[in-house]
């Protein structure tokens, strides 16, 4: 019998999993917009790494096993922004861009030295209050040219910044 219960996987599991293949994530840019459709502000989430260190980065998840994507990225961004965030999921799920996250530095703008990972990325209106919470510290809405600053950029690990800069040009507010 096929397991279609979805769950994480167990800490082991999942180690041997992204040893062996791709995990597929979805990745969301939290946005506000004005009446006429336009980016105003992004929220970006304060984290503390494992490491310690302070870092922005952007709603991100792993899709589970017999989960639909729109169901993963409703679910991250209920965990990451609070349960009345009230996000727009686009209508279409076609992503603004697919990054691919490797172990090894370099193969593309995005690294994750955990694991080699496929994410589905997507500029996701908000229209609720939003709380972080689960291991985010705070969210910080930034206009377009503040997150595009070098300062927010710098903030930004793993490509996050990269892909930060891909949204807000397919959202037509290129660099």
């Amino acid at each position: 019998m096929t397991e279609t219960t979805p769950g994480w996987l167990s800490p082991d599991e999942l180690e041997m999993a992204r040893a062996r293949m791709p995990i597929l994530y979805v990745e969301a840019v939290p946005v506000r917009v004005d009446d006429c459709g336009e980016v105003t502000s992004i929220g970006l989430l304060l984290r503390i790494g494992p490491d310690g260190t302070v870092s922005r980065t952007l709603v991100s998840g792993r899709v589970l096993h017999h989960e639909r994507v729109r169901d993963a990225l409703l679910r991250h961004l209920e965990k990451d922004l609070g349960p009345v965030a009230l996000p727009r999921v686009p209508p279409s799920l076609q992503p603004f861009t697919i990054a691919e996250y490797f172990p090894t530095q370099g193969i593309t703008a995005y690294h994750d030295p955990r694991q080699h990972a496929v994410s589905l990325a997507y500029i996701v209106p908000v229209t609720g209050d939003c709380r972080p919470r689960q291991d985010a510290l705070d969210l910080v809405w930034f206009s377009p040219r503040e997150a595009l600053s070098p300062a927010v950029q710098s903030e930004m690990p793993g490509g996050h910044g990269v892909l930060l800069k891909q949204a807000l040009a397919h959202a037509g507010l290129a660099p």
